[in-house]
């Protein structure tokens, strides 16, 4: 797509701050006073158990998805970086790594390795990945000669795409387990909203513009020939960085933005990892608490990284199994969100049948490949069927409370 592909994580930007305006001063001082662990807490707070218990497992199963996407994508980079090196194999190594130290560290582990992983990640990319590949492609001249039009304009994108986009990426930001394990870790709600601001211009302009610019030039490298070996026709679109890094890179710079690109991946699995066996210990199983709880949240991370690393062997695209992910997430979860933070007599049996009717409209409309009007996205019918079922629930008169009247 070009520059025009930016607007993915203009989505980003404009969720980071959304959610540090309008979520995190209701649930950041509220989380401290009750002590809250995961996401579904708030909503336990907010409704009843039982819309708590169907939030965990909605986002156990969205973040096993979404890390499996994660450890995907590095074996995708490993396996076109090391000859001899095959897809499978570097999906073991990368889900391997990725599970141990998670299992071994927890959130501690995660928090440390990830600060760790972006200075490298920004250092490579920015001061190495980036002058490298456009000096050795040739420059302005060779890229406006190679790629068609479009590439360099930042609106040849259609309309359908920036609103897919938009009702995938913003409600993360408010339904997101690994963010508010974040909001609950931070010192203050000021801390907190500083961090969302700070994260939203990581997203936007820095990370979408490096992330298509370094694309293109692969595209260029490609077309012009550098990738010795690779045409359109064999090559995997999700690859063609990769191998062009490798292809241009002396072996010590190369070393260096490969970490930077292993380190944005880890950084985002092992994140989703114990999202995922968060939400089962806490809001499933109610194990937190326990005497046991480190050993059974290791256990369960072990477990959920076995299943993502299953589910990465048997599919192809990292960008599609990340959206489909998010889209079941959302479409479950974001209504009921919305609802909790801005009306006054939230209805538990509304969010109910909310999240079952929304998350099930989209994963239906996934796995059976319909083709959906005007182009949109499945999540985006699954909001809408979230919104219709909460609101003809809501207007069902609760006989409990008629009853106590």
């Amino acid at each position: 797509m070009g520059l025009s592909g930016s607007w993915l994580l203009f989505t980003g930007l404009v969720g980071a701050w959304l959610s540090a305006v309008l979520l995190i001063p209701k649930v950041s001082d509220l989380a401290r006073k009750k002590g809250f662990l995961s996401f579904p807490q708030f909503l336990e707070h907010v409704y009843d158990k039982k819309v708590a218990l169907l939030a965990g497992v909605i986002s156990a199963i969205g973040y096993l998805g979404f890390t499996s996407s994660q450890i995907l994508a590095g074996a995708k980079l490993a396996s076109s970086t090391f000859s001899g090196l095959s897809l499978n194999q570097a999906l073991l190594i990368m889900g391997v790594v990725a599970v141990i130290y998670t299992v071994l560290g927890g959130l501690k582990a995660v928090i440390y390795t990830d600060t760790v992983q972006w200075i490298v990640l920004m250092t490579g990319l920015v001061f190495i990945g980036l002058p490298f590949a456009y000096f050795k492609i040739g420059g302005l001249e060779t890229i406006k000669s190679t790629l068609p039009p479009s590439f360099l304009s930042i609106t040849a994108i259609s309309w359908q795409n920036i609103v897919n986009w938009m009702f995938t990426i913003i409600p993360i930001w408010f339904i997101g387990m690994t963010l508010y394990q974040r909001i609950y870790a931070a010192k203050d709600t000021k801390t907190a909203q500083k961090g969302w601001f700070i994260a939203g211009l990581f997203e936007y302009p820095l990370m979408s513009f490096v992330g298509v610019i370094l694309g293109m030039f692969a595209r260029v490298a490609l077309d012009n020939g550098l990738l010795p070996g690779y045409t359109t026709t064999n090559l995997d679109a999700e690859m063609g960085l990769p191998v062009l890094l490798r292809t241009i890179l002396p072996v010590g710079f190369l070393g260096i933005v490969l970490s930077s690109y292993f380190s944005a991946i880890m950084s985002t699995a092992d994140s989703c990892l114990m999202a995922s066996s968060g939400n089962i210990l806490t809001d499933v199983l109610g194990k937190h608490n326990s005497k046991n709880g480190l050993r059974y949240s290791q256990i369960l991370t072990l477990i959920i990284g076995a299943l993502a690393l299953l589910i990465a062997l048997k599919m192809s695209s990292v960008l599609e199994l990340m959206l489909h992910s998010y889209s079941f997430m959302v479409s479950g979860m974001f209504i009921p969100v919305l609802a909790a933070l801005f009306l006054k007599n939230p209805n538990p049996v509304a969010a109910l049948s909310s999240m079952i009717a929304g998350g099930g409209t989209t994963l239906v409309l996934i796995i059976s490949g319909i083709s959906l009007p005007l182009g949109l996205d499945a999540n985006i019918f699954g909001i809408g069927i979230s919104i219709l079922a909460y609101w003809l629930t809501s207007l069902i008169p609760n006989k409990r409370l008629l009853l106590s009247r």
